[in-house]
C-alpha cells in the first residue's frame, strides 16, 4: 500500500481557556482522494484544519504531511506541500490587486519575478479570472473572491488541498463553478464543509467530527444515507438522497 501523504495519530488539542477542541482524532489520507470532513458547529472541523497547516501545533499527537512531522520548525516545508484555502477569502485577500495577492506566497519564498508571473497567470487561468488580475479584491464579487483565493494557493504549486467551506457563502450559480472547479483538481484533497450535497457529489470518502472526535470515517455514500448517525452529529442527510416531494419515493443511488 501507499504511504499516506497526510497522517494524524492521536490527535488532541485543549484552547488556552480550557476548552477541549480535538481527543484522539487519527486517520490518514492518501494520494489522490478527496476527502470531506463534516460535522455540527463546534465539532472541531476548523481546528483539525488548522492543525493540519501548523497554525495551531497539538496539545498531544502528531500530524505528518508527506512524512514530515508538522512542528515550528518544519512549517515553511509543510505550507509548500500543502495549502489552506480559509473559510473567508478576506482573511487571504490582503493586497491591492488581485496579481499581488496571487504573487504573495512565491514572492515570500524568493523566487525570480518571471518565475512569480509565470505561475501567477497559471493559477488564475486555471480558476479562469485571468482577466480580474488587475482588480481590487474587495470589487470582486463573493464566487470571484473565492476563485482568487483559490488561485493564490495554487500559485505555491502545492500537491494537497485543504478547503474550509469553499461554497459558503455562494449564490447557487458561483457555487457550482467552485465544485466544477475543485472537480476538476487532481490534487489530494482535504474539504471541511456544512454542505452535504458537495461532499456527496465530490468527495469518495467522508470523515464525521462530534465534540472533536471521529464518529465515522468511511465511504461518502454509506455515511450520507445513514440518517441516524447524520441526526445525532447535528447534520441532515443531501438533499440529492433524500425523498422526492412529490411521489415520496426515495432516491436510490448505487
Amino acid at each position: 500500500m501507499n504511504q499516506p501523504v497526510v497522517e494524524v495519530n492521536e490527535l488532541g488539542y485543549v484552547y488556552p481557556d480550557g476548552r477541549r477542541a480535538l481527543e484522539d482524532v487519527a486517520f490518514q489520507v492518501y494520494e489522490g482522494e478527496t476527502v470531506g470532513i463534516i460535522g455540527a458547529n463546534g465539532a472541531g472541523k476548523s481546528t483539525l484544519l488548522m492543525q493540519l497547516m501548523g497554525i495551531l501545533l497539538p496539545s498531544r499527537g502528531e500530524v505528518l504531511v508527506q512524512g514530515e512531522k508538522v512542528t515550528k520548525k518544519s512549517l515553511q516545508k509543510i505550507r509548500a506541500k500543502m495549502g489552506l484555502v480559509f473559510q473567508n477569502p478576506d482573511d487571504q485577500l490582503f493586497m491591492t490587486t488581485v496579481y499581488d495577492d496571487v504573487a504573495f506566497g512565491p514572492r515570500n519564498y524568493k523566487l525570480n519575478e518571471q518565475e512569480v508571473e509565470n505561475r501567477v497567470c497559471e493559477a488564475l487561468k486555471t480558476v479562469g479570472i485571468l482577466h480580474l488580475k488587475d482588480r481590487a479584491p474587495f470589487r470582486l464579487s463573493g464566487g470571484e473572491k473565492r476563485a482568487a483565493a483559490i488561485a493564490a494557493v495554487l500559485s505555491m504549486q502545492p500537491e494537497i488541498l485543504v478547503m474550509d467551506e469553499p461554497t459558503a457563502a455562494l449564490d447557487p450559480k458561483s457555487r457550482r463553478r467552485i465544485m466544477t472547479l475543485l472537480k476538476g483538481f487532481s490534487h489530494t484533497k482535504m474539504i471541511a464543509t456544512h454542505d452535504m450535497d458537495m461532499v456527496f457529489d465530490l468527495c469518495e470518502r467522508t470523515i464525521v467530527l462530534k465534540e472533536g472526535r471521529i464518529i465515522s470515517d468511511g465511504r461518502t455514500r454509506e455515511i450520507l444515507q445513514d440518517g441516524k448517525l447524520l441526526e445525532g452529529c447535528g447534520l441532515e442527510i443531501p438533499l440529492a438522497l433524500q425523498n422526492c416531494p412529490l411521489c415520496n419515493l426515495k432516491k436510490c443511488w448505487s
